[in-house]
């Protein structure tokens, strides 16, 4: 795509607003986030760093693991997937396991995931070289000061493993959790993990005005400790997507804007029906690509769609226009993270998507307790 008609979609990005301010408000009642109640760290042994960081993340799903499991298997199963690993800058590691505080409020309906959506959109797509590219790229690389600083372009950061993150706080960084743990130990690059932040080619230029590098530079900070839940946790059982999410705490805060989690809403309550992210595609090195594109499929736990990335671009922040009650408007916000590729087998047929993680009211508890350290905080708008 020429970079004019790039440069043209990028300025009418920030109109968008305006458009979505005619459209009417979902019609819907607003989300209840159970608590989780930590109990006292355990201390584990030192992780060994045995893995190897696999940036082309891709799973097989058939019907039984598309849809729900039985609702008192989830209820049983909770508070051991809620459960989660902290590791440390010196590489020693503790389990907080939690408990989910039930109200009246609280029932298995949490857990009901939408209904599968078969239509005309939907096809049968067929094992090609290029697995996460469908049809024409429709990627937009990210160049110039006034895209790589502006909001949300610049929430974007990238993961001294090879993948990308978005920034959720001044001093936490969401990624997928296959970017640091194989879901049997955490990869070697977690030993020492650093979190890189675009620094813009023309404030590296020297005093003449002159840029001295074409691309722009990173800014690396060190982690000071990694989360990640026990779902993705699972020992010798294949690792599932469900759980692909963990967070990382910077050692000092950063200065620029960041985005706000949310529940992701169904994709009818989705300005749009759209998802977008940003992430560092491995076979645009250097360059910040950002995507949009329908949802496609939905279950429990994911979003299936055809938003075209390659490795690299795990972890990246899925984003979507939500509207959010106590502002009264729609605002972009954090609905997933991207996790990678999966075949999909239903009714007989194979499907390939490119595949987010859900934020859940569950997994919004969990992240939201992460970043605040305080349960009483974290209630979804």
């Amino acid at each position: 795509m020429s970079s004019l008609l790039t440069h043209l979609l990028l300025l009418l990005h920030p109109c968008l607003p305006l458009a979505l301010s005619l459209l009417h408000p979902p019609a819907h009642l607003p989300v209840h986030v159970p608590a989780l109640v930590p109990h006292i760290p355990m201390p584990l042994s030192r992780s060994r760093f045995s893995a190897q960081t696999q940036l082309d993340f891709t799973t097989h799903c058939n019907s039984s693991c598309f849809h729900r499991r039985e609702q008192e298997e989830q209820r049983e199963q909770l508070s051991d997937r809620l459960a989660f690993e902290t590791l440390y800058a010196d590489g020693s590691r503790t389990l907080t396991t939690v408990d989910v505080e039930e109200d009246d409020e609280f029932d298995a309906s949490h857990f009901v995931p939408p209904s599968p959506r078969r239509g005309p959109g939907v096809k049968l797509r067929h094992r090609r070289v290029r697995r996460q590219i469908y049809g024409a790229d429709g990627r937009f690389n990210i160049q110039g000061d006034n895209f790589l600083l502006d909001y949300p372009f610049s929430t974007a950061v990238r993961i001294s493993t090879g993948c990308t993150g978005i920034l959720v706080s001044q001093l936490h960084v969401l990624t997928a959790a296959h970017c640091v743990h194989d879901g049997k130990d955490y990869v070697n690059g977690a030993r020492k993990l650093r979190v890189g932040f675009l620094i813009p080619p023309s404030i590296n230029s020297n005093k003449t005005g002159i840029s001295t590098t074409k691309k722009p530079l990173v800014r690396w900070v060190r982690v000071k400790r990694t989360r990640v839940p026990k779902g993705w946790i699972q020992g010798p059982q294949e690792v599932s997507m469900d759980f692909d999410y963990a967070l990382l705490e910077l050692r000092w805060p950063h200065r620029r804007p960041f985005m706000r989690i949310s529940v992701a809403p169904t994709s009818d309550d989705l300005a749009g029906n759209r998802i977008h992210f940003s992430g560092f595609d491995s076979d645009r090195p250097g360059e910040l690509v950002y995507r949009f594109c329908p949802v496609e499929e939905e279950s429990s736990d994911l979003i299936y769609q055809h938003c075209d990335a390659r490795p690299g671009a795990s972890g990246s922040g899925v984003y979507g226009r939500v509207w959010d009650n106590s502002l009264e408007r729609w605002e972009r916000k954090v609905i997933g993270i991207f996790s990678g590729h999966q075949w999909l087998e239903i009714d007989g047929e194979n499907r390939d998507y490119n595949v987010a993680v859900r934020i859940t009211p569950l997994k919004f508890a969990q992240i939201c307790y992460w970043v605040h350290g305080n349960r009483l905080d974290c209630v979804q708008d």
